[in-house]
């Protein structure tokens, strides 16, 4: 029980900060479960995100689910992701309310603006985050260049061309993804 504890108070603080939605709680659900609490690897979270993107489902709870169910079975899975949902929820009805009764104010929409920037900040520093892990196998911006994943880069440019050019479906864009992972790396 100790465990599911311990996962339901880390997601919680995780929900309580994930302004921003999935991608910009991706550095700090990494920051908790690798860093602080050495739950999993590195690989592993790369994997568990990887995972998260292609289920159904809000990114940042999908990824509270598969740790949770990586470090404490169904048990852990249910208390992360409660704990990451539990301030979402409650935090966006009281902001309803609120918003609802101040819609027009001058000072709440500059507000949002702020809001907004520190949300965009926080995507980009995900997506720098997620390169780094896929080009390099780390997040630390110091990465040795000779751990530099030319075949990533590739299939990296190849996807982006493709649903670029073509317009394809994001699933399709997976689909292709995934078996190319599979041929170069399986």
């Amino acid at each position: 029980m100790n465990a599911a504890w311990n996962l339901f108070l880390t997601f919680f603080r995780i929900g309580l900060m994930s302004i921003g939605g999935g991608y910009a709680v991706i550095p700090l659900i990494r920051e908790q479960v690798v860093e602080k609490n050495g739950w999993i690897s590195e690989k592993m979270f790369t994997d568990i995100l990887t995972i998260s993107q292609m289920t159904p489902g809000p990114l940042a709870v999908n990824t509270s689910t598969f740790v949770g169910l990586q470090i404490g079975g169904v048990k852990g899975a249910l208390s992360a992701t409660i704990g990451c949902v539990l301030c979402g929820t409650v935090i966006s009805l009281l902001l309803y309310r609120f918003f609802q009764t101040h819609k027009n104010s001058v000072y709440v929409l500059e507000v949002l603006n702020g809001l907004k920037s520190a949300s965009t900040g926080m995507i980009i520093s995900a997506a720098f985050t997620i390169i780094l892990l896929a080009l390099y196998g780390t997040n630390q911006p110091e990465a040795d260049w000779l751990s530099f994943n030319r075949t990533a880069l590739f299939l990296l440019i190849a996807m982006l061309f493709l649903s670029r050019k073509w317009k394809l479906p994001p699933i399709l864009i997976m689909l292709i993804s995934g078996i190319a992972g599979l041929l170069c790396y399986g």
